[in-house]
């Protein structure tokens, strides 16, 4: 039986689609619920998106029950300028990588499985920091149920790979063939407008993961001629993600990581002042081109969108101080002041 699904149900999946934090995704959930039209053509779907309800409630209540809580959160709230999950095959140094990076303190073992739950920690770049997710390889030997949920609120994957291990075309082949099991596609498109993670507006499944995704061959110290192996990675799997070398060990290449997911991110930082008062330019607020003055409100606060009148905006274009709507898109750099 057709689905038939209305106007406002689907008005419902596209804000979920959207959603980044798991509240917001969790309400999100809950209006799909509300707003389905409840006959035999749409029975999965709301079984589907009961159960993922159901998960979902549980996860963001569990901490706080204290200490009867059984072990870590595999939901990681979305924090800094983008959510970046690092995933990859056993061995492939995700962990060397997610300590480097951020000075976490994620366990680093030489035998493969030693990340079991989700390791958040702080990549800093220039004024703005990424969050980097450190998750359990990707194997069929090692299925990790939670896995999915993990991914629904990252941004973008780097997919961690090391080009010495002969068995690596291998690896990440059955890596690719567990996500898909999950819905989960990597995709090497980082347009900004597509770059913001979760589900393809196109797909008839709204719980269909489309991640942008940048390879990070680790371990480039034991590689002898990079660009060679990663052509033939390229001709034997048929994968185009865009690439960067990099080692854990000796650093290679990590510099190179901030400035390239800031520009393909789309990431635009804008900077705050009251009136009278020079403008706070250690921390910006983060969005994404073609985002406006209304959204940084809402960054400061929830309430400040509904009660906002105009803003003065200083940029690099335009005329210093001038006064604009809610619906002016902010630009990299600008300082804005907000009216209410």
């Amino acid at each position: 039986m057709p689905a038939n699904l209305s106007p406002e149900y689907k008005a419902a999946e596209a804000a979920f689609r959207k959603a980044r934090d798991p509240r917001e995704r969790l309400d999100g959930l809950r209006e799909m619920l509300r707003t389905i039209p409840k006959h035999k053509g749409t029975d999965h779907l709301q079984a589907d998106i009961k159960r993922r309800i159901k998960e979902l409630s549980e996860e963001l209540e569990a901490p706080k029950k204290g200490p009867a809580r059984s072990g870590p959160s595999f939901v990681v709230r979305p924090e800094g300028a983008a959510q970046l999950a690092l995933i990859g095959p056993p061995n492939s140094g995700k962990s060397s990588l997610h300590v480097r990076l951020t000075g976490s303190n994620a366990h680093i073992a030489p035998y493969p499985f030693t990340t079991q739950h989700p390791e958040p920690g702080m990549m800093p770049h220039e004024d703005v920091r990424f969050q980097l997710v450190d998750l359990p390889a990707v194997s069929p030997e090692h299925p990790v149920p939670w896995l999915g949920s993990a991914l629904e609120t990252a941004d973008a994957c780097l997919l961690v790979v090391d080009l010495s291990d002969s068995g690596c075309v291998e690896q990440v082949q059955a890596a690719q063939a567990v996500l898909k099991q999950k819905h989960i596609t990597l995709t090497e498109r980082w347009d900004y407008a597509d770059a913001l993670g979760g589900a393809d507006a196109g797909d008839d499944d709204p719980f269909a993961l489309r991640l942008p995704t940048l390879m990070l061959a680790n371990k480039s110290d034991l590689v002898a001629d990079m660009d060679a192996e990663l052509e033939v990675f390229r001709e034997l799997t048929g994968l185009r993600y865009p690439a960067l070398a990099v080692s854990a060990l000796s650093g290679h290449g990590l510099g190179e990581i901030g400035p390239w997911l800031l520009g393909h991110l789309g990431i635009v930082r804008v900077y705050t002042k009251t009136p009278g008062k020079p403008a706070e330019k250690d921390r910006p607020f983060t969005l994404r081109r073609g985002q406006t003055v209304e959204h940084v409100a809402r960054l400061v606060h929830k309430d400040l969108m509904h009660s906002l009148k105009y803003a003065r905006v200083w940029g690099k274009t335009g005329i210093q101080g001038q006064q604009v709507g809610r619906e002016h898109v902010v630009a990299d750099g600008d300082v804005v002041e907000l009216h209410t």
